[in-house]
This record gives C-alpha cells, structure tokens and sequence, in this order.
C-alpha cells in the first residue's frame, strides 16, 4: 500500500534537504552523523536527479528564483514542499520493485504534477524503522519558473503561472492521492485507498514524539530492571494516544451524544463540543480544544453519531419511570478543586437538567398547583 505524505518546509536553506537526502542523519535527533575523521557519512544507497533546474543545483536553482521573483523575502514563507511516496514491503518481493523502478515512478509523477518547479527527485531503499519499503522523496521549490499548460484539476492562476507559489491545499492532496493510486495500479502495486482517510491519524511530531518517549521508557525500564524492580509501565502512549482510547471507550457503550457527553466528562473529564459541523474535545488539564480531524475520522461528527446509533439499536431501552432526582453540584467548590474549564462547563449543564428534572417531577405528582 503506497501512502503519500506531505511537509512544508520554511527553512531558507535549501541545502539542508539535499544533505539529508544523501547523508546519514540519526532518526531521532535529526542530525548528520559522522565517520572517524568527522565527515558526513554517506547513505549506503540512494539515487537522485533533479528536474527544473537547468545547469544549476537545486538549491542554486531555488534562489535563483526567489531573487527573480521577488518570493520568499519574510521568515514564515514557504520556501519549499517536500512529497514522500511510500511504497508497500511487499512490493519488493511480489510485484519486482526496484529503486529504479520507484525513481523512474517518482520523476514521472514529480514531471505530471509539479511542471515548473525546480524539484529533486531522491529514492531511498527502507526508511527509519527498517521495514523495507522503499520510497521516493520529491521536493519542489514553492516558485514557478515557467507558466504551465492548464490541467483539470488546477483551479487557480497560482497553479500553472510563472512566477506564482505552490500550495498544498485539500483540493491538491486530494488529486495527489489520486495520482498516486492510479501510479501504482499502473505499476501493478499494492495500494489502498487513499481518500477515505483514517480512523486514527497519527501526525509527524506525533509520530516521532512516540518513538522518543518509547526508547526513554526503554532506558528506564532496563534500569529498573537491572535493579530486581519490575517495571510498572512498558508501553509508551502519547497525550493524543490516550486521549483516543478513552474516547473510544466510552463511545462503545454510550446510545446518545447527551450520554457520550456526560460519560467523557463523569470518567476522564473529557469536555466534547460541536461547532460548525465539526466536534473538538478538551482533555482535562488543557485549555485548547483539539479538533477530531486531528485525532483521526473515527472521532467526528458523522461516525460517533453512527456509533451512537448502532449502540442504540444494538441495546434495548429500559422501561422504568423517571421518579428520582440527581442533586445540585456546587460549582464555586469543585473549581477550588483544580477542575477545568471543561468540568466547569459540563457542571452548569448538569445543574440545568436537575432542575429541569426536579420541575418535571413535581409537576407529575401535582406538587406544582398553587392552593
């Protein structure tokens, strides 16, 4: 299953993307590492080209075209994209890929979907975690130097005019992802599709964040049990991690988003809202919402409201009569506690369904009338 991943760089240094494609870099720190004699160690294999360059680098070839155009002046613009084209393991052994194959795949796409843009085109034969996959990294400056031919999917003057900048919007990916699956059925690879998202999306920084924090776990847990101690914690899970699993845990049992709501807050302190269509949930101890797109599709609107459904149906109602009331929450208290902003919200929502509750009561057992 070929995967497409995109980073924008704003590093004004564009040989430091050309460094780290041919030389060796530590996978968690990020910098080069170096022989005996203190020189950058070569990778053991790679094969690269450039594109749009002319006679010129591809760095040389970046600024040349900054300076031409007038881009790229200010610390926060986008000097460059960087596309990665991840192939499966399996492609190796079953459909007879090679690096050159996947560097002739990766000039190919870089030629039909970035005309105009300097780009150095890079196959790599594994990545950081040793699976075997080989992939091809393809940068782009972000300026064009030449107007394009117009293609269908180009929907703005930025996308084939000389002079203009790339950018990576949803539109754009989406096409890519196309792309990229029709190239590898082209090629006869694996592939997935690539347009139906993720349950759970695992960012970059995320990613990395993991690794790190495992291999400190690692060191720890070795110490201790150098020591005779057991260790209490083997597996490493980020905020984001556990923030998933316990959304998951209780949208397996909730039946309403009332109830999804109330079982968030009541066991994790988890504060859920809805705004323009879309949920965000605040973990306790925060005090920014973290939208469900970056925590992966499985936690939007659409598919809880389908979970919550399909618990529902799969529990039958109970049949019992409402003739007890919940009690008023003091709320001036529980926030000297340390609570939250999310607890102090899902508070006053309580308080206004006991005493919703308490008049409904009330009025069931005619202790409304006046007499």
């Amino acid at each position: 299953m070929a995967t497409l991943k995109h980073i924008a760089s704003k590093n004004s240094d564009y040989t430091v993307i050309e460094a780290y494609l041919v030389y060796q870099h530590d996978a968690f720190t990020g910098k080069q590492l170096l022989d005996e004699q203190g020189r950058p160690k070569l990778r053991d294999s790679y094969l690269l080209d450039t594109l749009e360059c002319g006679d010129f680098s591809f760095a040389t070839a970046c600024l040349l075209a900054n300076r031409k155009y007038g881009k790229n002046t200010q610390h926060g613009d986008i000097k460059s994209h960087q596309y990665i084209i991840s192939f499966d393991p399996r492609d190796a052994a079953d459909n007879s890929l090679t690096m050159e194959k996947a560097q002739a795949l990766g000039l190919k796409f870089c030629e039909e979907n970035f005309p105009g843009h300097p780009a150095i085109v890079c196959t790599h034969p594994d990545g950081h975690n040793h699976s075997g996959n080989i992939h091809v990294h393809i940068v782009i400056g972000s300026v064009r130097t030449r107007e394009v031919e117009r293609k269908p999917y180009m929907q703005k003057p930025r996308d084939w005019r000389e002079g203009m900048k790339h950018s990576s919007t949803a539109q754009t990916m989406r096409h890519l992802r196309v792309e990229v699956m029709e190239l590898c059925e082209g090629a006869g690879l694996y592939q997935i599709d690539l347009l139906n998202g993720s349950k759970e999306r695992v960012s970059e920084r995320e990613y990395w964040m993991k690794q790190r924090g495992q291999l400190k776990l690692d060191h720890e847990n070795a110490a201790l049990l150098a020591t005779g101690q057991q260790p209490t914690q083997t597996k490493f899970e980020t905020a984001k991690e556990v923030l998933r699993r316990q959304i998951s845990e209780v949208l397996n049992v909730a039946t309403s988003f009332e109830d999804f709501s109330d079982r968030l807050m009541q066991q994790y302190g988890i504060a859920v809202k809805e705004s323009r269509g879309q949920l965000s949930y605040l973990p306790s101890g925060r005090t920014k919402f973290i939208r469900a797109k970056h925590l992966g599709d499985k936690f939007d609107k659409a598919a809880v409201l389908s979970t919550l459904q399909a618990n529902t149906e799969r529990k039958p109602k109970a049949q019992f009569k409402q003739d007890t009331i919940g009690k008023l929450i003091d709320i001036q208290s529980r926030m000297t506690e340390g609570k939250g902003i999310g607890y102090k919200r899902w508070l006053t929502k309580h308080n206004l369904k006991v005493m919703a509750q308490t008049v409904k009561l009330l009025q069931e057992k005619g202790l409304t009338d006046e007499g």
